[in-house]
């Protein structure tokens, strides 16, 4: 009885440190808007603090870049009229908003969308990601994914203990228009029994769009050794380059018989506090979204589904507005890093991400990003959150108020002569 317990005890003690490690690799001290919640510690601080007001580039703002006009006002009129109708939707979401969307969202992505079931209402497009991974990754299934990529699509895949196979994309030496990703080592992954490729089209953080030949490829490789494509198009509304036509897989001749499809209001329209996200694609899998939905937060924000009445709908000009003034401030931001030896990055195509390399430095990417706050005033993401490999690179998310963007910039390129190695 006593080698029972003992054995039991040790079982118990196994599992504990299990999750102990499993949720210690969702690490969440460098994730947007949660920095200030990073232990105080000495950091080696050479000079004075910079003035300026602080700016937060982990995450665009809202105030700088007002939502959606009217966005306020739907809000209000279904929470007064539709009541409980609107607070107690199906776990997809309100048909009524559910058939208002398929048709915006087919004539966006140049395919049709069943409202009925190819269309899930998620909270926000995190929520999608989270309900798509966890219908299409089991345990030691292979999971590829693009680095750098978004960071959570790492962890999600190790949450969900799938097995994740790097797919090396070369978008610093690659041509404008194009993301450079390695095809060739895609097709070998696929080969080697990939269940799911998931990617960010354009690219946080780097900002890369991809062409249609990649898609076109992904998408006939994807078809050719039946794989699930989990396509992130989250801020394919902001395209900054004029000349340039976005491919959405899901309107290819030859596409993927498994394709999930995530996006919302929440970046280039500024909804985000309202955390409104959508998956569209292949019944099976938004079915299986549905009844993980179910036990986990039940729908999207009842109330909040009113608000994607004015997605798509924006007056006329204010995106093409928004578009350009993202395009200012990328381009001013840019000729403040290129004026600073040894920085370096990527015109950003699409999104609101620049993807900035340092030169070599007396501190490493940790300390510097802590004494950008402390010491500038300006909140910037490490690189490695997007892989190891990037801890000479930090993430800026450029959507904020145009003339204290551009200073804080100013600010980093200070604070990098400062601690230049």
């Amino acid at each position: 009885m006593q080698s029972f317990q003992f054995s039991h005890t040790r079982l118990i003690g196994k599992l504990m440190d299990y999750l102990a490690e499993k949720f210690a690799r969702l690490g969440t001290d460098n994730a947007p808007g949660q920095e200030g919640l990073q232990k105080a510690e000495d950091l080696p601080m050479i000079g004075d603090k910079l003035e300026g007001p602080a700016v937060d580039f982990s995450h665009g703002d809202v105030n700088a870049h007002q939502p959606i006009p009217g966005s306020l006002e739907t809000f209000v009129k279904h929470y007064c009229v539709d009541g409980t109708y609107q607070a107690y939707t199906e776990y997809r979401g309100k048909g009524a908003i559910r058939e208002y969307l398929a048709e915006k969202l087919a004539e966006y992505s140049g395919a049709p969308v069943d409202p009925k079931t190819e269309i899930i209402l998620t909270p926000g497009t995190q929520g999608a990601l989270f309900l798509a991974m966890g219908s299409l990754v089991g345990r030691g299934d292979k999971v590829a994914i693009v680095e750098p990529d978004y960071f959570d699509n790492r962890k999600l895949v190790e949450f969900f203990e799938g097995e994740m196979v790097p797919i090396h994309m070369n978008w610093k030496d690659a041509a404008p228009h194009t993301s450079g990703i390695d095809l060739k080592e895609l097709e070998e992954a696929f080969k080697n029994g990939v269940k799911l490729f998931l990617y960010s089209n354009p690219n946080n953080p780097t900002g890369a769009v991809f062409s249609k030949e990649e898609v076109s490829e992904i998408a006939r490789l994807a078809k050719k050794y039946d794989v699930a494509i989990l396509a992130d198009e989250l801020y394919s509304r902001q395209i900054l380059e004029k000349d340039f036509t976005y491919t959405h897989m899901r309107a290819l001749p030859e596409k993927p018989d498994k394709l999930i499809t995530i996006m919302g209001p929440s970046k280039t329209e500024s909804l985000s506090g309202f955390r409104l996200g959508v998956g569209y694609g292949t019944p099976e899998i938004i079915t299986r979204m549905e009844k993980l939905q179910a036990v986990v937060s039940l729908r999207c924000a009842g109330y909040n589904q009113a608000a994607f009445y004015r997605w798509f709908s924006e007056p006329d000009g204010w995106m093409e507005k928004r578009i350009a003034d993202h395009r200012q401030i990328r381009d001013d931001i840019l000729a403040v890093i290129n004026s600073c030896p040894g920085c370096w990055a990527r015109p950003t195509e699409g999104g609101s991400y620049i993807f900035m390399q340092l030169p070599k430095l007396k501190v490493d990417i940790f300390q510097f990003t802590k004494l950008c706050r402390a010491q500038a005033s300006v909140t910037v993401t490490p690189g490695t959150e997007f892989g190891k490999q990037y801890g000479d690179f930090i993430r800026m998310n450029f959507s904020q108020d145009h003339d204290k963007a551009v200073d804080a910039v100013k600010r980093i390129c200070k604070m990098v002569d400062i601690y230049r190695a």
